[in-house]
């Protein structure tokens, strides 16, 4: 359940993408985002940090692309939501006793310190990582953008956000188009599919991993079934 209310900003968002324009997915994740951070406070009482960190970006960037007209700021807010985490995780890990994920974590399970660290730095990795990757897709986007701007100098800002290359391109411009159009929907299912299925697959291998160690743990605790004494006082192991 708190997936699927986690995911719905970014659903609404494909769908405003889907049916008109990133700038008007924009709006709609600006909204959705606010209402997020307001329903979770009305269930809870309380705010979700993350919540409340994604919800301060997408106002900030989102209405600089709303007023600037230009897409590179909403491109930009999943990497430095990442590397602002990433920027967490390695924080604690280097000034604090405990680490980030150990705060989280830590009334739950009960590991060894070394694995609490172990498990910090593979999720600094991992927003490194996850940043990385929407700012190969963003950068590439931005270049085609570039590449079309510069061979049509007189594109409006209502072209660039449609993208319809089917008029208003002679027989050069067109495949520029196309391909800036290509890549800004390869940008969109990466933010919304792509970093949600490398958080998935990060989740699972962390606590396939966790697991690993809680087991280990709890075994060392545990008498072993030969060392247990019978009722006549005698050892149920094999002589």
């Amino acid at each position: 359940m708190k997936f699927l209310f986690d995911f719905f900003p970014l659903a609404l968002f494909l769908i405003a993408y889907k049916t008109s324009d990133i700038y008007t997915a924009t709006v709609v994740i600006i909204a959705a985002c606010a209402v997020q951070v307001c329903t979770y406070w009305i269930i809870h009482r309380r705010f979700e940090k993350m919540h409340l960190i994604s919800l301060a970006l997408i106002l900030v960037l989102g209405g600089m692309t709303l007023y600037l007209r230009d897409k590179r700021f909403i491109m930009w807010k999943p990497t430095i939501v990442n590397w602002l985490f990433a920027a967490g995780f390695a924080g604690t890990a280097l000034l604090t006793e405990k680490t980030l994920i150990q705060r989280l974590l830590d009334g739950q399970i009960s590991i060894a310190k070394p694995v609490w660290r172990a498990l910090n730095q593979a999720w600094v990795i991992f927003f490194v990582v996850s940043g990385l990757v929407n700012l190969h897709f963003a950068q590439r986007y931005l270049s085609a953008q570039n590449q079309l701007t510069a061979a049509v100098p007189e594109i409006s800002s209502a072209q660039l956000a449609d993208l319809d290359c089917t008029t208003g391109f002679d027989s050069t411009q067109r495949p520029l188009c196309e391909t800036a159009s290509a890549r800004e929907k390869t940008w969109v299912s990466i933010k919304v599919f792509g970093l949600m299925g490398l958080t998935v697959i990060f989740v699972i291998g962390q606590s396939i991993y966790l697991m690993r160690h809680i087991e280990v743990e709890d075994n060392e605790h545990d008498d072993p079934v030969s060392d247990r004494p019978d009722k006549s006082g005698n050892t149920t192991g094999a002589s």
